[in-house]
């Protein structure tokens, strides 16, 4: 028997059992971040809050029950990790020029790019302020609880260190790659391996060291977790073709102005024949106005059976991540985990 036959499937909402954390989450974010602070502080809860998916800091707060830890100890650390995903898209915002993030103006939008990038360091730097000082209660970028023994908040900084400079190198490769439909799948893979998949990875792994997982728990979490940002991204690059922008919260015209050779997009190109990729090459060189090169390439997904493939591509992902989680004891956590692995292909935004 797999994971996919859990109990967590029994419910009409197959994350119902991870409420409770993620109420937590939420009630601990808006705790830390007052409404009445200096300007930095205002801006950074404007991008923290209202919040997004909460998936990353989920993911840290279950990997480490899932090994035997978890708890109230390790929300600091939860929320960190959201903090550097957010500081991450505040950044993402001001080097592609978008104006709308999560159904709103992006921080860039509302503030000016110089508040942005100010904003955007500040959250990422405060990541590890977070995880070393989680006894102390010093304001919004400290913890205020007794947190896991010194050695694991030494691992999970390693990890997150080195997350960050995977996150930088995935959007470094993705500026190589912008314009190039010639790039090949397998350097796009390992595009979002890095700028997605990277903070999967650390909130996986670094949930799984402070809960005190022996190596091969920790190894499962993180095999779990780079399936996962492949499936995630990979569902992430259809959004475009299959959600509106007001459900999705950003244009869907995004990917297509930047030139982005997404997942779907590449798949097209290597399934068309020389008709179709000549059009799809033109969308995306600029040949078009923006909203009609996205009615082109739709077209051009659907005729040639692209779309279809990068969902199944995508779903085989999350099943794989699904797989590596019979490594561990099964219990509530690895059956939310799954759950993850499910919404990561089904969402709409």
């Amino acid at each position: 028997m797999t994971l996919p036959d859990v109990a967590v499937t029994e419910v009409a909402d197959p994350l119902a059992e991870a409420a409770p954390t993620m109420e937590l989450l939420l009630r601990e974010l808006d705790r830390r971040w007052p409404r009445e602070a200096e300007r930095l502080h205002q801006i950074s809860r404007y991008a923290l809050l209202p919040a997004g998916k909460l998936l990353r800091p989920l993911l840290l707060m279950e990997s480490a029950e899932a090994v035997g830890g978890g708890g109230p100890a390790v929300v600091p650390a939860a929320l960190s990790v959201e903090y550097l995903h957010v500081g991450s898209l505040v950044h993402d915002d001001v080097i592609d020029g978008d104006t709308m993030r999560r159904g709103r103006p992006s921080v860039a939008a509302r503030y000016g790019t110089t508040d942005a990038i100010v904003t955007g360091d500040a959250l990422m730097l405060g990541v590890f302020g977070v995880l070393t000082d989680g006894a102390e209660d010093a304001g919004p970028l400290t913890g205020d609880s007794a947190g896991p023994p010194p050695d694991r908040v030494l691992g999970a900084v390693r990890v997150f260190a080195r997350a960050g400079v995977d996150l930088c190198r995935g959007q470094a490769m993705e500026g190589e790659l912008r314009g190039d439909l010639g790039c090949g799948l397998d350097r796009y893979l390992t595009m979002i391996a890095l700028k997605t998949g990277a903070l999967f990875r650390a909130a996986c792994r670094g949930g799984a060291i402070l809960g005190g997982g022996s190596p091969a728990q920790q190894h499962a979490l993180t095999s779990y977790a780079e399936h996962l940002g492949l499936a995630f991204q990979m569902h992430d690059d259809l959004l475009p073709y299959t959600s509106d922008s007001r459900t999705a919260g950003k244009s869907a015209l995004s990917d297509i102005a930047a030139a982005r050779p997404t997942f779907p997009v590449l798949l097209c190109h290597a399934m068309a024949g020389a008709p179709a990729r000549a059009r799809l090459e033109a969308a995306l060189g600029g040949a078009l106005p923006a909203a009609d090169a996205l009615r082109t390439v739709h077209e051009l997904l659907e005729t040639t059976g692209a779309l279809t493939a990068a969902r199944d591509r995508a779903t085989a992902q999350a099943d794989r991540a699904k797989s590596c989680l019979e490594r561990l004891p099964r219990s509530r956590a690895t059956a939310v985990l799954a759950a993850v692995a499910d919404l990561s292909v089904s969402r709409d935004r």
